[in-house]
């Protein structure tokens, strides 16, 4: 059957200017453009080499370009704009599709309103630093609200967030959604057989339950804070094992300050051995927009334990936040709530079958992927798509 955006004339071309290359930022990218493709749109991808994102995007049917661009800002932000205009240039797109702050500064110096423009944050900047670069990083959005024809937050917590901070913006929300037939419990599968084929636990003792955390090892996650915690988890849960799944920057600090017995499993190309095997899942992290990995645990049949960021409460099942959400930054409850938690099964069984269920009602990516485009067609002035399920404002 050919798509609506096939019979009305030569496919539009989307632009998705992207930093970073990992973690989060590329799998959302990577099902956007995979469903865009699928969709009669033609998507190309401008990143830096490296990570996850450019064979990801590939593999998904988008055409990939390099564009050179480091994480942080700094003296180089002239370049990577310009870089950007020629990228640009070399596309000719009818949308540019920024995705976070660097590529948000850039791509949006780089047109200036030129190109009907996309900004989505996936968590402000402003959060992420202190200080003098934090007045900046908040000085430069609420400056390049303009340029930006929508910014789509994937939380409203975030939109309300860039609200509070005085940011004057068309905005967008469309929350986050994953894989439901990827992310799923393994038929037939339980928790002991899903760590059987774990070597690293099954060469690690005590064998008693199990925490997981997924993330980049870095001060966003948080996990230097699930560190502190854990010594009073297992001071009531003595045979409690924490693995931390991801690599990072603060991976060697991490390494040297775990308390005995944490387990380090490295990046894993595919998670859901680690979410399958997990009794609980935990991200602590002190900023985000609305992360993945709770919602990508909950879709296993995993109750997570979260930090009260912004996008968290939103994951949630209805009336899971009493158990499961901490404040921020605050080891102590992080670990009353993991204690208490594991030391109810029976609970922790059940909060797992509603966290499935939440997952597949409320965050199915074509949900996710159908909005966006059907965001993009109003940007474009052109039809709705049919039969799509919305969740913008």
């Amino acid at each position: 059957m050919q798509s609506d955006t096939a019979t009305a004339g030569p496919a539009p071309t989307v632009l998705h200017l992207v930093q970073p290359v990992e973690g989060g930022v590329a799998r959302v990218v990577t099902d956007l453009v995979r469903a865009q493709i699928r969709g009669g749109l033609r998507s190309v991808v401008a990143c830096p080499p490296g990570g996850t994102l450019a064979d990801g995007a590939r593999e998904a049917g988008a055409e990939v370009l390099t564009w050179r661009a480091g994480r942080a800002p700094g003296p180089a932000l002239a370049s990577e704009a310009l870089a950007a205009a020629r990228v640009v240039g070399r596309v000719r797109p009818d949308l540019l599709h920024a995705h976070s702050a660097k590529a948000g500064l850039a791509g949006r110096l780089a047109v200036r309103g030129s190109v009907p423009t996309l900004f989505q944050p996936h968590a402000w900047s402003f959060d992420a630093v202190g200080g003098t670069t934090a007045a900046l990083a908040l000085r430069w959005e609420r400056l390049a609200a303009r340029w930006a024809d929508r910014v789509l937050c994937v939380s409203e917590a975030e939109r309300r967030a860039g609200e509070s901070a005085g940011i004057a913006a068309r905005w967008a929300v469309i929350r986050n959604g994953v894989d439901l037939e990827h992310f799923s419990p393994r038929e037939g599968e339980d928790k002991a057989a899903a760590r059987a084929g774990l070597p690293l636990l099954s060469r690690s003792a005590p064998q008693g339950p199990l925490v997981v955390c997924v993330g980049r090892l870095c001060q966003q996650k948080g996990q230097d804070l699930l560190l502190k915690a854990w010594p009073e988890v297992t001071a009531t849960a003595a045979t409690a094992r924490l693995v931390l799944v991801g690599d990072g920057p603060d991976a060697p600090r991490l390494r040297h300050s775990a308390p005995s017995g944490v387990l380090f499993a490295g990046a894993a190309a595919d998670i859901r051995p680690w979410l399958r095997a997990a009794d609980l899942v935990v991200l602590p992290s002190r900023w985000e927009g609305m992360a993945l990995a709770p919602l990508e645990a909950m879709a296993c049949g995993r109750p997570v334990v979260v930090s009260d960021v912004s996008g968290a409460r939103e994951s949630l099942p209805p009336g899971q936040a009493p158990l499961c959400l901490v404040p921020p930054e605050d080891p102590t409850a992080l670990a009353k709530a993991l204690g208490r938690l594991l030391s109810e099964p029976e609970l922790l069984d059940e909060l797992g079958r509603q966290a499935q269920e939440h997952a597949r009602t409320e965050f199915d990516v074509r949900r996710t992927t159908a909005a966006v485009t059907g965001l993009y067609h109003e940007l474009l002035g052109l039809p709705r798509p049919s039969n799509q399920e919305r969740n913008s404002r």
